[in-house]
């Protein structure tokens, strides 16, 4: 009963056994083999687009660095106030970008376009003191499992470049929004408006993979260098994309998505129907946030359950009373029904 983050799940047995397959031999170094350039190549073919691709370690690596090719001096990027950028992330974005995060408020883990446009009129490109704007980004799916539909997206996007501002996507949880929405990669983000995207690949079965997608290649120049710069230029690249290459074949991405947001829509189902133990707002990815008794998260945990409590948001003090927790549950590609039903026993 391992719900504490999809990021405890292993590697799906596709994704190892394509590693496992390219760990003899010789190949190009630093990007530059063949197999490289095969999954770059099957990038531009997944978003229907010619996108740069750079790969990268870390979710935080693919943040920080997709900001600090878009940073000035003075720059300033505006994120949620819930974002993984500011609150998860130890002030990467800030360190390698040089620039400082403006939060900006919203329900539901997100960004209001209203909120936004009047929090970047606070900094014009002449206001030497404050800074000056100089991106916004988004978390697809949010921090608190929700997922901007594509209208929403598309206001964001309109708040952005009103004011000649890139837009970043964080997609951790890419391919769980994916699904989520039904819809295609090149309709939730290029063809609403964002600029860079942070592809993350390790949530979601792989080993450690994770890229930064340019859509506008001619944008991505400096990346070549703000990359090494930060110490994220692999040697032997090629085991990162040997995992996007499995990650990618015959759809597997996907389906480890529908299976994950499929495990939380049990949760989500079973949990309505539990006495004494409710949903703390909707969500429709692979993480579900509910309310339980304190006694029966205890219940839960001496048998084996694993989840973390989560601080009550400051916009909602009163949504949990004194004898109960508000916990996160997050499943992944390798839960099982007899996972959710056994936590949910456990609360029963």
């Amino acid at each position: 009963m391992f719900f504490a983050s999809d990021n405890w799940a292993g590697a799906h047995s596709k994704i190892a056994e394509r590693l496992l397959a390219e760990s003899g031999g010789f190949a190009t170094a630093y990007g530059l083999s063949e197999l490289d350039r095969k999954v770059e190549t099957k990038f531009s073919e997944i978003f229907e687009l010619d996108v740069a691709i750079f790969f990268v370690a870390t979710g935080s690596a693919a943040n920080s660095l997709s900001l600090a090719s878009v940073q000035k001096p003075g720059g300033i990027t505006f994120c949620h106030s819930e974002a993984h950028v500011a609150e998860d992330e130890c002030g990467s974005p800030d360190f390698f970008s040089s620039a400082r995060l403006a939060t900006v408020s919203g329900a539901a883990g997100k960004i209001d376009p209203g909120a936004l446009a009047a929090k970047i009129a606070r900094f014009p490109q002449d206001a030497v003191h404050h800074g000056r704007a100089a991106a916004v980004t988004i978390t697809q799916a949010t921090e608190i499992g929700t997922v901007y539909s594509l209208d929403e997206i598309d206001a964001i996007a309109a708040a952005a470049k009103a004011n000649g501002l890139p837009l970043h996507m964080d997609g951790a949880r890419f391919a769980n929004a994916l699904v989520a929405l039904g819809t295609t990669p090149a309709e939730m983000t290029w063809k609403r408006g964002v600029d860079i995207l942070s592809f993350g690949g390790t949530k979601n079965g792989c080993w450690c993979a994770e890229a930064i997608v340019f859509f506008d290649p001619g944008k991505a120049k400096e990346m070549h260098f703000i990359r090494k710069r930060a110490a994220q230029l692999f040697s032997k690249s090629r085991f990162i994309a040997s995992q996007f290459d499995g990650y990618f074949q015959d759809g597997l991405w996907l389906d480890l998505a529908r299976h994950s947001n499929g495990m939380a829509d049990r949760l989500r189902s079973g949990l309505e129907k539990t006495h004494g133990a409710r949903l703390a707002w909707p969500t429709t990815s692979n993480e579900v946030f509910a309310i339980v008794p304190k006694s029966s998260a205890k219940t839960a945990e001496d048998k084996g359950a694993k989840f973390y409590e989560w601080p009550i948001p400051e916009s909602q003090p009163g949504l949990v009373g004194s004898d109960e927790t508000l916990i996160r549950l997050v499943t992944s590609f390798a839960t099982t029904e007899a996972h959710v039903a056994n936590f949910l026993a456990c609360l029963a």
